[in-house]
């Protein structure tokens, strides 16, 4: 199966799945890359092949990818991957 490339529908079909499914990890990514010290609602807009667009307590947060994605399967590898980097929070 080949992978889809990053287009509208793609980056719809990767928000809700993240939004549906991996709230928690969405709250991380706003807090670790996007700087938000305490964030308490999150979601996903928007995943180009730059960055992601979080919408963070209301207001827009960007956060830029350490490379330009190819397609969804390279946007699972780094979502993934960026949330692996991070460190873990006492709890």
């Amino acid at each position: 199966m080949t992978a889809d490339p990053l287009t509208t529908d793609v980056s719809t079909r990767i928000c809700r799945h993240m939004n549906d499914d991996h709230a928690e990890a969405v709250l991380a990514y706003a807090r670790h890359y996007g700087g938000v010290s305490a964030p308490t609602n999150a979601r996903m807009v928007s995943v180009t092949p730059e960055d992601m667009e979080l919408e963070v307590d209301g207001e827009s947060v960007r956060i830029r990818f350490d490379h330009n994605l190819t397609d969804s399967d390279d946007a699972h590898r780094t979502l993934v991957s960026m949330l692996r980097a991070m460190p873990k929070e006492n709890g």
